[in-house]
Order: structure tokens, then sequence, then C-alpha cells
């Protein structure tokens, strides 16, 4: 009986310990991610197309503290969640904000930066920062992003235009064509008010960071029948932090830490 009891224990142990194995998801030895290409700091594309900047050099950590091997590929941003769906890809790295509405179709990655949004209008502009303020502007934003949806829902009576890339709003409001672009601060920081471009321009109005349209900070995005991934990248997000490497890279981008509060 004794006997009996411990050969029994032992094969319920094996079960369990085949059952845990069979359930764990390995990461693939290589991961492509999908990117945009188009946002500096946070991803742009050098002369010889390969791409850069925070997001680039972070995830690449992120990467190389999970043992893994990534690859890049860029997408037009009104395109970059079907292209995962698509299978073009098996992560978004490309500023993509962790909201309730995109937790619908995609899983993501715990934050790994989070800063708030304003705009940014000529110096001297009488415009003032509220939606009375704004109302009949012409203000420019990209497309298919939480700015536009919060524009659409709170600032009604602005002439809302637009752009397939933040570079190409801030062409037109140079050009004198958009009243103000609405976009992340350090994004316009040093996108635009850091370059010969965005002399005469100045950040305006509030901050703006409510999580309903501006969600929870940006994340890796992935299928959600990969939420391993997402899990994995999180962890590396954590040990990044704890070690010091995260620090490093933000600072070399931006002088600061972008993780936020």
């Amino acid at each position: 009986m004794t006997k009996f009891s411990a050969t029994a224990r032992a094969g319920v142990v094996a079960v369990l310990t085949m059952a845990g194995a069979a359930g764990a998801q390995d990461l693939p030895d290589t991961l492509v991610i999908g990117t945009e290409g188009a946002y500096p700091p946070f991803n742009f594309t050098e002369s010889d197309g390969s791409v850069t900047g925070f997001e680039v050099d972070l995830a690449n950590a992120m990467c190389a503290q999970m043992e893994i091997t990534c690859e890049w590929v860029t997408q037009d941003w009104d395109g970059i969640i079907p292209g995962l769906q698509a299978q073009k890809y098996d992560a978004i790295i490309a500023s993509l904000y962790i909201t309730d509405e995109r937790r619908e179709v995609i899983a993501f990655s715990d934050k790994y930066y989070q800063v708030p949004s304003r705009f940014v209008v000529p110096e001297g502009s009488a415009l003032e920062i509220s939606a009375e303020g704004l109302s009949g502007a012409v203000v420019g934003t990209q497309r298919a992003t939480s700015f536009e949806r919060y524009m659409n829902a709170n600032m009604p009576d602005v002439d809302l235009r637009l752009y397939g890339t933040m570079d190409e709003a801030y062409l037109d409001l140079t050009s004198g064509r958009l009243d103000a672009v609405i976009g992340d601060v350090v994004a316009i920081q040093d996108g635009f008010l850091g370059t010969p471009d965005g002399t005469g321009f100045e950040l305006r109005g509030p901050e703006f960071t409510d999580p309903e349209f501006f969600g929870y900070g940006a994340g890796v995005g992935v299928r959600q029948d990969d939420q391993h991934i997402a899990d994995a990248f999180s962890d590396a997000i954590e040990a990044l932090r704890e070690n010091g490497t995260y620090q490093d890279i933000s600072e070399k981008w931006f002088g600061l830490d972008v993780y936020g509060g």
C-alpha cells in the first residue's frame, strides 16, 4: 500500500509537470516588430532605410534582455493594428497608447513610457486652448490617433485636419495652413520645436492626460492570442528599469526619464 501510494504520487507529479510544460508558451528565437518609422524622436527612418529612435533602442534592449533577436519593419500608422492582425509582424512598438478600446482587439504589455499631450501654436497667436477658444480654428493632428479621438469628442467646433504623419501636420503649421497642432509633448518638443522649423512656435495650454483618450501610456501591442509575448516584454521593461538601462536610453534621447508616474 505504501509503495503503491508513492508510485501514484510520482505519477501525479509527472503528469502535472508535463501539463505545465505543455501549457507554457516559449518565445520564438526571432520576433518581427512593426513600427511607423516616422515619429521622431521615438521612431524614425534613416537615409539608409534603417529605423532608429528611443523606441528602437529600448526594444533592442528588451529583446537582448529576453535573449531573442528582433527584426524591424515599417508600416504606415493608420494600418499599424491591421498589419499586426494580418501577421505582418509579431508586435507593435510605435508609441501605441494602451486604451480600453484597443484592448478589445489586441493585447498589450505594461507601459514603457507615458507623457502628456499639448497644443503647439505660433508665438503671438491669440488662440486660447479651450473648446470655446479653438472654435472655428484649423487644427491638425495625425489620423487614427488618440489625438483625433479627443478632438472629435471634446472640440467638435474645430476644423480638424488629419495627416498621415505628424511631420506633415508640422509642415502645414509652418506654412500657415493650420492654427495649431496637437500631439505628444515630448514628440513636439524634440521632433518640431527642437528643429529649425520649430522656430517661432510654442507649446500652449494645459497638459491632456485623460485615460479615456490618451490611455495608460504606450505599450507593446500583440495579437490577443500572444499575451505571453506581451508579458515577456513587461518583464523586460521591469528588468531594464531596475538595472538602469531604461534610464540611460531615455536620457540619451530626451535628457529625462519619460516613463511617467
